[in-house]
């Protein structure tokens, strides 16, 4: 079977945001369009405490963009976001979720930021992610969502470990080119880790 992963599809990273990434809102659209075409639809969502450890606003000093050691992992510092029980974590009101879809918070842990939808940074702690794809008999991935240089990436790349056939919607992911290019650079990387990279479009077929 197949799966629909929908990375961070929530208000913080949509515009007017807290951490708004260019043209966010069309991946909602992609989204809406593949819901149907799967029997297998989870999402994933930042779920932060008010005082994460990613964010600049508890570094004195520091600002977002900038890249600190945090406990012992390279991190870089964001905007006070996706903060646990604010609208800016809800998913975007426009998806048109399935009932009963999966929802696997991450970033839970203040001392770690969790950017792939299965382990924190540190590999740490799981989300229960791959256990519930595999209790649903799931052997491969399409992956899409916010954003590409960061949770969508990360995901993807923690699927082919895991050993999941993994697909990303190309279309349906946006960057946030901290630096420019980043988001091809993304891509790049997944494509030589092993990830397919496909066109919405050819998102077809039965599961």
């Amino acid at each position: 079977m197949r799966a629909l992963i929908l990375v961070d599809l929530q208000n913080d990273f949509m515009p007017g945001g807290a951490l708004a990434v260019t043209d966010g809102l069309a991946s909602v659209a992609v989204a809406n369009r593949l819901i149907p075409l799967f029997n297998c639809v989870v999402c994933t969502q930042d779920w932060h405490p008010a005082d994460h450890g990613s964010f600049a606003s508890q570094h004195p000093d520091r600002r977002p963009g900038e890249v600190i050691d945090l406990h012992g992992l390279p991190q870089v510092l964001w905007p006070d976001h996706c903060v646990q029980g604010t609208i800016g974590a809800r998913l975007h009101r426009e998806l048109r979720l399935p009932d009963h879809v999966g929802v696997f918070p991450k970033g839970r842990d203040v001392t770690v930021d969790s950017y792939s939808g299965f382990f924190d940074n540190g590999r740490r702690q799981s989300t229960g992610l791959d256990l519930a794809l595999r209790q649903r008999a799931v052997t491969e991935l399409v992956v899409m969502g916010l954003a590409t240089d960061y949770c969508v990436k990360f995901t993807a790349l923690d699927g082919i470990a895991l050993g999941f056939a993994t697909t990303l919607i190309v279309d349906g992911c946006r960057a946030v080119n901290l630096a420019p290019g980043d988001g091809d650079l993304a891509i790049d990387a997944m494509r030589a880790a092993g990830v397919r990279i496909i066109d919405s479009n050819a998102a077809t077929g039965s599961d």
